[in-house]
């Protein structure tokens, strides 16, 4: 058979590649089998929704600080309290510089006129929009219309249709881009003539989350382009100052209510389709891309309502559809809410709530109300029906020469601007680096930010089976976390122990984890590999979000910036509680921690805020945050083991620092990109506690990951 074979390449090729075939299943039902083999939880009933864990348990710390929100209040008092939270939460606005608005271009249509307009609303940072002027003469009242996530800005049909009935019924409209939509694109590939990212709630992220790092909001950004699209109305003639609208739907709908929220000179608000409460956002669809969250939000005690309620009593509109992605049920009680406070004020009468029956999308009755309302309340009566209106063409509404801000003007971005930003913060972070109480106030920092909490001393593991494996056991458990969520563990006994024991983190979980310790065991030590909330049999789970960048949710990492939390921190707390059940229930008192990649921010955080982990090592992990937030192409498997608020305050090195003069291995560290690291700054921050403490034999900072049972675990 085999000669028959040989002799007949066709044959001979298909036989070849059912036999290839067959090796990868066998090789693939192996590898399932072993995983299945080191399960902990997958068969318990109790447990079926563990996946989903992290999420949870956030969304349930999101609900507790909303449920402890005040519901009696002096509404002036109230009012003053939102204010001034809100500020803290987005950020100071920058000084107001000299707009340089340009008029690019002019469109003459039936009835109106378009002028394209740039303006700075920052030295460099371009906004581009469009100025529709009715025919009429004299001063009319003027709209500013926000657009949603649309990759063309508000060049979408579906906004032009408002925005051209607006003008048609003599209603001055001021139209601008977004960042990171329109002509405003963040991240432009030239070649493609698109942006690198897929969808607009990525463009906005991806620098959104550098942004958060360094403790500001890509909200405030997004505010202030609207703050400043206010001024710039101000100066044109054809302007009525004391009648300034604002609308817009979607995205759009959280840029009208955040800049209605902060600019008083906006008489009339009327955002729609992104109202709700934060409550039913997070039972629902889950937290939103980087625009729709403050720094802390919700841990400070703010709402989605608070947004509306700051500005009573002046004239709103919630414009909703029953099936929005934006829950009705969360609309319908902010909405109760928000007329308590109009009524308190005596003017229950300027707040409404339109509903229809539609998806995520605009409808004619919905228009209308909206026509209506602006009508009434900046005092401009006329038709209020909504009309069909060819909307302009792409080419029409182009704004730049290129219909791109970076290849026509090449000024500032959202990175450039925070990295001035960051770059002033890193430069005082290095001078508090002299002092010599810095590491203890680096810690307490560190504990605050980061969210971490220490844990239970009571633990009572649940043991789910054993394995007997050769030289080893396998003990499978699990114990409560931090939360209602268990963390399932192998724990891995050699049988000649050297009665040392080794938690080891793997960013995929345990089974990863416990591939990689063989060596660990055959040199005597216990090894614990845990699934750490979101890993392995705990995660990542169902919730994406609308920025799921290279296969990692940000949105999941929004959740803890709204709940002043940290998803490092989180983790951190369960190391720790894992190493008090080393200590309490398996009598060990000696307990070193490795940690590989994106698991080293959970280890760092661990043993700086806990003694009894006496030996550490870092396999591959990112240098420092400063490398994330200081590089405009990083990678987002970073983001979720940063901590908000961070930089400045304290970094990586900085923690590692502080483990002087406990044994420490850093062994193949990249930068935030994946490259070897060439950070010798970071390195001398952790060299010099070490030599402070006279321990420099103590450390060992190599680009060879082999060194570790050749130095790290000798006594």
């Amino acid at each position: 058979m085999l000669y028959r074979i040989m002799n007949k390449p066709q044959s001979y090729a298909r036989a070849k590649g059912i036999f290839i075939t067959g090796l990868l299943l066998l090789l693939a039902s192996s590898a399932v089998n072993a995983q299945q083999e080191l399960d902990v939880i997958r068969t318990w009933q109790a447990y079926s929704d563990a996946p989903n864990s992290l999420y949870r348990h956030l969304a349930t710390a999101a609900i507790q600080q909303l449920s402890r929100r005040p519901q009696q209040y002096n509404p002036q008092q109230r009012q003053q309290w939102i204010r001034q939270t809100l500020q803290d939460a987005v950020g100071a606005f920058p000084a107001k510089t000299p707009l340089h608005a340009k008029v690019t271009g002019t469109i003459r249509k039936d009835g109106y006129t378009v002028e394209h307009i740039v303006y700075e609303s920052q030295p460099g940072f371009y906004v581009t929009g469009s100025l529709f002027l009715p025919a009429q003469s004299g001063k009319a009242p003027a709209v500013i219309y926000c657009s949603g996530h649309s990759a063309n800005g508000y060049r979408s049909p579906a906004y032009q249709r408002v925005m051209l009935n607006l003008v048609k019924k003599g209603f001055v409209v001021f139209a601008f881009d977004p960042v990171g939509q329109g002509e405003r694109l963040e991240y432009y590939d030239t070649a493609t003539r698109q942006s690198r990212h897929k969808w607009p709630s990525n463009e906005h992220s991806y620098p959104g989350a550098q942004l958060f790092m360094a403790g500001g909001t890509l909200a405030r950004q997004m505010i202030w382009d609207g703050i400043r699209a206010v001024d710039y109305l101000l100066t044109r003639k054809e302007v009525d100052p004391q009648r300034i609208g604002i609308t817009g739907r979607s995205g759009g709908g959280t840029q009208c209510a955040y800049i209605a929220a902060f600019d008083e000179r906006i008489k009339a608000a009327a955002p729609e389709n992104y109202i709700t409460s934060f409550r039913r956002l997070f039972e629902s669809i889950g937290p939103q891309d980087a625009e729709q969250n403050f720094l802390g939000g919700i841990a400070r005690g703010l709402d989605m309502g608070d947004l509306l309620t700051v500005r009573a009593p002046k004239p709103c509109l919630m414009i909703t559809t029953t099936r929005d992605m934006f829950s009705i049920q969360g609309a319908t009680e902010t909405a109760k809410e928000v007329t308590a406070m109009y009524a308190a004020l005596g003017k229950k009468d300027n707040f409404g709530m339109v509903t229809d029956d539609a998806p995520h999308a605009s409808t004619k009755k919905n228009r209308e109300a909206l026509y209506a309302f602006l009508q009434k309340h900046l005092a401009h009566p006329g038709n209020g029906a909504d009309e069909e209106i060819p909307p302009l063409s792409a080419e029409e509404l182009k704004v730049t020469p290129t219909g791109q801000v970076s290849t026509s003007l090449k000024g500032e971005t959202i990175f450039s601007l925070h990295l001035q930003t960051a770059q002033k913060q890193q430069t005082a972070l290095q001078a508090a680096r002299q002092s010599p109480a810095y590491i203890n106030a680096m810690l307490d920092s560190a504990k605050k930010l980061s969210g971490y909490r220490a844990p239970a001393t009571a633990i009572q593991p649940v043991q789910a089976g054993r394995l007997q494996k050769n030289g080893y056991i396998i003990e499978k458990a699990f114990v409560k976390g931090e939360g209602d969520y268990v963390i399932p563990y192998l724990l891995m006994k050699p049988e000649l122990a050297n009665r040392k024991a080794v938690i080891y983190l793997h960013p995929l979980g345990k089974a990863k984890a416990a591939a990689q310790a063989e060596a660990l065991l055959k040199a005597g030590f216990t090894v614990l590999a845990p699934d750490m909330v979101g890993t392995g049999e705990t995660g990542p789970g169902a919730f994406k979000g609308d920025s799921f960048i290279d296969s990692i949710s940000y949105n999941l990492w929004f959740a803890t910036v709204q709940t002043g939390r940290s998803i490092t921190g989180i983790r951190a707390g369960d190391v720790s509680l894992l190493t008090t059940l080393l200590m309490k229930n398996e009598g060990f008192k000696t307990i070193y921690g490795v940690a590989e990649k994106e698991m080293a921010p959970v280890l760092l955080h661990a043993a700086a805020f806990n003694a009894h982990i006496s030996r550490i090592a870092l396999i591959a992990p990112c240098s420092s945050w400063w490398s994330v937030v200081s590089s405009r192409i990083y990678q987002p498997a970073l983001i979720q083991s940063a901590v908000a608020g961070s930089v400045g305050i304290y970094d990586l090195p900085d923690l590692a620092a502080s483990l002087s003069p406990r044994k420490l291995l850093v062994a193949g560290a990249t930068d935030a990109n994946g490259n070897n690291a060439k950070d010798t700054e970071n390195h001398t921050v952790i060299q010099a506690m070490y030599r402070h403490h006279k321990a420099d034999n103590q450390l060992k900072i190599t680009g060879n990951t082999g060194e570790l049972l050749s130095w790290w675990l000798k006594d």
